[in-house]
């Protein structure tokens, strides 16, 4: 006989299980969900250089539809100026089409801000909004981003993507212009690692239309100010590659000894353990370029990142992209590389590097608002 306590247990274990089955399912059921998106996106740009684009919503919806899982969502931290005295009445776009001057935009930060905070609870999951309006330059810098958090708790995952070094742009920008050697730069870094924001930082490697049988302009101060910041995990965007600022070759020096190769010297960073917090991404269609220019490049790159698959990030570098397809044109530029990679890899590169690091930036920076912002 059956008694009502006996009743009771059985009935809450009944429940209990049930529910467990269901949780089981729904957990499968957005692991399944997860593994159907083809990658989730380190480095997106919603507005471009006049601070136009496209709303938060629609990339969400429209753009990334099922497609994308995740993505970082930053602006552009600097304006393209119209001067009348420039272009008359032609309104330049882009910083190439026009000899104006480029100046910091801060208000960028608040504009996606106020776009994701519009945005429903499914929807803000899957971005990562980034700061990028403060000057470099500036020793405030550290602060307006301080600032920002304050102003937008709940919101910002990380800081960038920001210039230091940028063929074109850099001696385009009104001001002091930016350097590695600057402490404004180490303060920035400073807090971000003590925040926990992960940053996603532009620096040439080298100088435009450099000659190979020279060792980068950049790399050594930028090595430098990797190994300052320890505690702060750093994405080197572009491997440190522009249009125009190609991979280092093998040219010979002057005393007949070999240059480093582009690669080799991204493997020495990566085999560094003072540089163990630092990553690169492939995003940006002037990137791709190089790495499917031929099979042995897609077969060199392929060996380094089977080599070290944990510290490379895919991101598309897409700046208001008026539609998916041209959204997805660099994903697909890269066919040969994903295709050359061992399975892992490929996973790792296109999906789970970027949960792990902007998972982990949003536990801490979540956590540092929690102990210094008064609710």
């Amino acid at each position: 006989m059956i008694t009502k306590n006996k009743r009771l247990f059985l009935f809450s274990f009944l429940s209990v299980s049930l529910m467990l089955i269901a949780g089981s399912g729904i957990a499968q059921s957005k692991k399944t969900g997860a593994e159907s998106f083809l990658f989730n996106d380190s480095h997106f740009h919603l507005t471009n250089y006049i601070q136009e684009g496209i709303t938060a919503d629609n990339f969400v919806e429209q753009i990334m539809g099922s497609k994308v899982g995740r993505s970082a969502l930053f602006g552009i931290p600097v304006q393209q100026q119209w001067s009348f005295q420039n272009s008359g009445k032609f309104a330049p776009s882009y910083y190439l089409q026009s000899d104006a001057p480029l100046y910091y935009y801060s208000f960028t930060d608040a504009y996606i801000a106020m776009q994701y905070k519009g945005l429903s609870k499914e929807q803000q999951d899957r971005l990562d909004p980034m700061i990028t309006g403060f000057n470099p330059a500036d020793m405030y810098a550290a602060k307006h981003i301080e600032r920002v958090l304050r102003t937008f708790p709940g919101v910002f995952t990380g800081i960038g993507e920001f210039s230091i070094h940028k063929e074109f742009v850099s001696s385009k920008i009104a001001g002091e212009v930016a350097s590695l050697t600057n402490p404004a730069l180490d303060s920035i870094l400073d807090f971000a690692g003590k925040v926990g924001l992960v940053v996603v930082l532009h620096n040439d490697m080298d100088m435009p239309m450099a000659k190979d049988k020279t060792e980068p302009v950049y790399l050594e101060q930028m090595k430098e100010v990797l190994r300052r910041h320890p505690k702060t995990t750093i994405i080197w965007a572009h491997i440190g590659l522009g249009r125009i600022v190609h991979p280092v070759g093998l040219s010979s020096t002057p005393s007949g000894e070999r240059s480093s190769t582009h690669l080799e010297i991204v493997t020495q960073i990566l085999k560094d353990p003072a540089m163990s917090h630092v990553y690169f991404d492939i995003s940006w269609d002037e990137v791709a370029k190089y790495i499917i220019s031929s099979p042995r490049a897609v077969k060199n790159t392929a060996r380094l990142m089977n080599t070290f698959p944990d510290r490379f990030l895919f991101g598309t570098d897409v700046v208001a992209p008026p539609d998916q397809k041209f959204y997805m044109a660099v994903y697909q530029m890269y066919a040969p590389l994903w295709k050359a990679l061992t399975p892992e890899t490929s996973e790792k590169i296109r999906k789970g590097n970027y949960l792990s690091l902007f998972d982990e930036a949003r536990k801490k920076v979540r956590a540092w608002e929690t102990m210094h912002i008064v609710k």
